[in-house]
């Protein structure tokens, strides 16, 4: 539960409609605002001081590697031999008896796609992987497969906000706002939240990193692999270092005042921000530098200094985890498959955005454990859903596409309390439904902040007259994943 804060009970009727150009937006702001469930006051002043978990947690921070559009757990995880034998004919009305689909897929005309490409097993435990992943089949004695993943939404942007959020729609704080709103950062030299995105741009844009109505100092920062690392980081002309910070100074005194005399936390948001600007001024350079890495960095993870790319946002992630950063998020796109335009074709545009991402995701798993971070380090690797197994396009090499799937999809973890070598879940024949252990995008959530030591019952924010949380009303803790 929340408190509202006692200092409100003072404010006379000219301090609430307008002192101090606040106005009754910023009021109604400082009437929400959460000093923490655990009583932690310097967050007033402070708002990403580190806080203590709920109980001992075993991962310390995250690293996410969102593969935006939905990858095809057909042709990466999932191997379903029952799509070998029905290749091009119908698929059995029973199959899809239930399912929902998008409108793009047309029932009427529903004929199965098999797998190009060759499946083998790998692993501790036999696992079938695809030939377009051999950077994973390198590291399944780390990593939990769980392919029985769940979603209530069909379309790119809700199913993307369900994940980030717990509801598909805008407004809601994202998942790397809750991990820093929780526990804070231990680094003061650089943002708690950092995005990092590579590939096409995505339709969710800058809602998936935004904090919603938590306070703006727990959004996503987000940082550039060229060019300027972070845009309107460097000083203006005429502004030396020495001016700056004395300005800096001078407003923080006048925002100071205002902090103490409104307690909104948007004030706090903006003195830490100046600070936060200033210091990344001197720490952002050498941190985005990866020129200076060992050769046998950039053999493994792929790289190529100066230029956008995930493999270099990889590297660049395990930079910023070294240095204190709570929450890295990587976005990769496109894993868009349909086959009905140029880069969205499965046979020739699938292999490209795997090899893209496979080798650097399985590195920075290597290099987090070789540096001794994985096990304090949970990393998630997934989209906002899967593919059907029913063609969408034509049986061309130059239309294959499948369509969007909530009913089933596969993700990966490692590290971070994760039970390692882990297979999780089943789906039917044709893997359009789950049918042993479903997981629901509720489910992970309240896992994922399990392993950070947060009860996500616990986890929460009231805003417009309720406690909100990420996981708003549902979600269990999945036991079977835990180490």
């Amino acid at each position: 539960m929340t408190k509202q804060p006692p200092s409100l009970h003072s404010l006379t009727r000219r301090h609430f409609v307008g002192a101090s150009s606040l106005g009754i937006g910023a009021m109604a702001l400082a009437a929400l605002f959460d000093r923490d469930a655990r009583g932690d006051d310097a967050k007033r002043t402070d708002p990403l001081a580190p806080k203590a978990p709920h109980f001992a947690a075993k991962a310390k921070r995250v690293v996410y590697l969102n593969m935006t559009g939905g990858p095809s757990q057909l042709d990466l995880f999932d191997y379903k031999p029952v799509l070998k034998e029905n290749d091009q004919k119908p698929i059995p009305p029973s199959a899809v008896k239930g399912i929902r689909f998008s409108g793009m897929t047309n029932l009427a005309a529903a004929n199965v796609l098999a797998s190009p490409w060759e499946f083998k097993q790998h692993g501790p435990n036999g696992t079938w992987l695809s030939e377009l992943l051999p950077g994973l089949a390198g590291i399944l004695d780390e990593v939990a497969l769980v392919k029985s993943m769940r979603t209530d939404e069909i379309n790119h942007v809700p199913a993307q906000l369900l994940f980030m959020t717990g509801s598909p729609r805008m407004g809601r704080p994202v998942m790397g706002s809750w991990v820093t709103f929780g526990l804070g950062s231990e680094c003061e030299n650089l943002p708690g939240y950092v995005v990092l995105s590579s590939g096409i741009a995505d339709r969710c844009g800058t809602a998936c990193w935004s904090s919603g109505f938590l306070p703006s100092v727990y959004q996503g920062v987000q940082m550039r692999g060229s060019g300027d690392p972070v845009l309107y980081l460097s000083n203006p002309g005429g502004i030396d270092e020495k001016l700056r910070r004395k300005s800096l100074d001078t407003l923080n005194e006048l925002n100071t005042s205002s902090l103490q005399e409104f307690n909104d936390p948007e004030i706090a948001t903006r003195i830490a921000s100046y600070e936060m600007a200033y210091k990344m001024q001197a720490s952002v350079p050498e941190l985005m530098d990866i020129s200076k890495e060992p050769k046998e960095m950039h053999a493994l993870y792929g790289t190529e200094p100066g230029k956008s790319s995930f493999a270099n946002n990889c590297l660049l992630a395990r930079r910023l985890l070294e240095r204190g950063v709570r929450f890295v998020q990587l976005n990769h796109a496109p894993w868009d498959h349909h086959g009905s335009s140029p880069g969205e074709n499965l046979a020739l545009d699938l292999p490209k955005v795997s090899r893209a991402c496979d080798g650097p995701s399985a590195a920075l798993v290597k290099d987090l454990k070789a540096r001794g971070l994985l096990d304090s380090t949970l990393v998630i690797w997934g989209g906002e859903f899967g593919r059907s197994p029913i063609l969408q396009g034509k049986f061309s090499k130059e239309r294959l596409g499948r369509d969007h799937l909530g009913s089933a999809y596969t993700l990966w973890l490692a590290g971070g309390g994760v039970k390692r070598g882990l297979e999780l879940g089943k789906t039917d024949d044709f893997g359009l439904s789950v049918v042993e252990d479903p997981v629901h995008v509720h489910d992970m959530q309240a896992t994922i902040l399990h392993l950070l030591g947060m009860d996500h019952t616990k986890l929460t924010y009231r805003f417009q007259g309720r406690d909100y949380r990420l996981t708003d009303v549902h979600g269990e803790v999945v036991k079977k994943m835990l180490a």
